[in-house]
């Protein structure tokens, strides 16, 4: 859906890195290494997104790095677009509806740093989960994203850093 209105791969990867979560940043090179892409397509995109207003740039020593503008009167809007994309909402909604006494949901690995690379991957923490739900909702929601759901009950969330997309109130963060 999203990847046909927006034609450049190297924008919509942008996109879904610095709008996945407010919190992610690059800088040029890495980018350029990190979506295996050159400088040039990187930076001509990056450009155009500042340019814009949908990033900002900050000078920090030796690096240029970009980060979303979470003062765009857009923001909201492309975070969600970007949200319901990559499935996120869908599967979060179907989880806490019938998983249990969900405390938590984040998101992990790739989609967490921004990348598209097709492997959805989520932790699900709380009482009385039930496993088999969550499995069973996993595959549905593979299915329906065309992407493959990996649902984590136990894990350390400490990797490449993680994005919080349901906690419960009162739960520990």
């Amino acid at each position: 859906m999203l990847d046909s209105l927006i034609t450049s791969k190297t924008r919509l990867k942008l996109l879904i890195k610095f709008f996945v979560s407010a919190s992610n940043r690059g800088y040029l090179r890495g980018l350029a290494d990190e979506f295996k892409e050159s400088t040039n397509s990187i930076r001509k995109e990056l450009n155009q997104l500042t340019d814009a207003g949908y990033l900002i740039r900050e000078d920090n020593e030796h690096k240029i790095y970009y980060r979303a503008n979470i003062k765009h009167s857009l923001f909201s809007s492309l975070q969600g677009l970007i949200h319901n994309f990559l499935g996120i909402e869908v599967f979060v909604d179907q989880v806490l509806e019938r998983a249990g006494d969900v405390e938590r949901v984040t998101l992990l690995g790739d989609y967490a740093q921004g990348v598209d690379s097709g492997n959805i991957e989520v932790s699900v923490q709380g009482k009385d989960l039930n496993f088999e739900y969550l499995n069973q909702a996993a595959v549905k929601a593979g299915t329906i994203l065309g992407k493959r759901v990996t649902v984590y009950t136990n894990c350390a969330e400490e990797a490449k850093g993680i994005i919080i997309l349901y906690q419960k109130r009162g739960a520990r963060a």
